[in-house]
């Protein structure tokens, strides 16, 4: 169904990874996406090859509109001349921002199993500068355009390490600052009737994750630990997380979400959506993840546990360690 024609969007970061699969969501939903990175033909980053000309040729087989247009997001400069275009391009129309340009993830390998004072602090700018810093610079100038129009959603990709220690300090705190940046902006543009929400997806297959968990895999063995990572259990495609957005979009009183978490997996399930595969994930909160986490002698019996979501007191109490009060 193509209930976003018409609308337009702007997904940040979207030559691979889950930019590129949100780009898709949204295009096959009917929206016209631009979508930005900084390699428009291809390129390889860390081996992993990618380019806003592939992503473009993905929408366009599902028949969707895409604009590529490159940018850095280190460089606000830029960031202010894409919006222009948008403004220029769309008579000043954008319907959906999607936060999503990330540059940490060779940093977050590079110094897995470090401890933060062992690591550069130039940790810090790799994990957060296009990351958390860029998803705030992007808002300023897509807030300017939907709050003339009284319209709008912004989506800001976090994850659950905002909640839970992964991987490193810096992380960690980049992702709680992107859930409350998030809630921040909604307060003050739920008056004008734009929506503020950050997107937490499942374990997302990547090019770049599904190199790294093979690499965990090789120096970790059969470390249980870690092995829902290795064994790739209850992963989602980056599609799953454009699906689940382009369905969030087209609510009519979207509004009414505003400043809240969104779990990817949770939107799946609401919308009846499926993944790439046809499947469905659990939720990273649901009894049909959690045993199978801890006990994988469960994986393959994963369908017979209740898909029922643990109480956020109950995740507080236990896996998640968000500060105490």
């Amino acid at each position: 169904m193509r209930h976003l024609e018409g609308k337009v969007a702007l997904v940040t970061g979207a030559t691979r990874g889950l930019g590129g699969g949100i780009a898709i969501g949204l295009g096959e939903a009917g929206a016209t996406v631009y979508v930005t990175g900084r390699s428009l033909n291809n390129s390889s980053s860390n081996g992993v090859s990618g380019s806003l000309s592939e992503t473009q040729s993905a929408i366009e087989e599902v028949g969707g509109l895409c604009i590529p247009v490159q940018v850095d997001h280190s460089d606000d400069e830029q960031v202010s001349l894409l919006f222009d275009r948008i403004q220029d391009e769309q008579n000043g129309q954008l319907d959906i921002l999607v936060n999503n340009a990330y540059s940490g993830v060779q940093a977050i390998r590079d110094a897995f199993g470090q401890p933060f004072w062992d690591c550069e602090p130039s940790l810090w700018d790799a994990s957060n500068n296009v990351g958390l810093r860029s998803h705030y610079v992007a808002s300023v100038f897509a807030a300017r355009m939907m709050t003339k129009r009284h319209s709008g959603l912004i989506c800001t990709i976090s994850s659950w390490g905002g909640m839970s220690y992964i991987f490193n300090t810096a992380y960690g705190v980049g992702k709680a600052a992107c859930d409350r940046l998030a809630a921040n902006m909604a307060v003050e543009l739920k008056p004008h009737n734009v929506t503020s929400v950050s997107i937490w997806p499942g374990i997302v297959g990547t090019e770049l994750f599904s190199r790294f968990a093979s690499e965990m895999n090789q120096s970790n063995g059969t470390d249980q630990k870690n092995s829902f990572i290795s064994d790739r259990y209850n992963w989602e495609t980056p599609l799953l997380t454009g699906r689940a957005i382009a369905a969030l979009a087209g609510e009519a009183n979207v509004i009414h979400h505003t400043g809240r978490v969104q779990i990817v997996a949770e939107l799946a399930k609401k919308y009846g959506i499926v993944d790439e595969n046809g499947d469905q994930p659990a939720s990273l909160r649901s009894l049909r993840f959690v045993l199978p986490a801890g006990l994988p002698i469960l994986r393959k019996y994963s369908w017979l546990i209740p898909d029922i979501k643990m109480p956020w007191s109950l995740l507080l109490l236990s896996a998640l360690g968000s500060p105490k009060i």
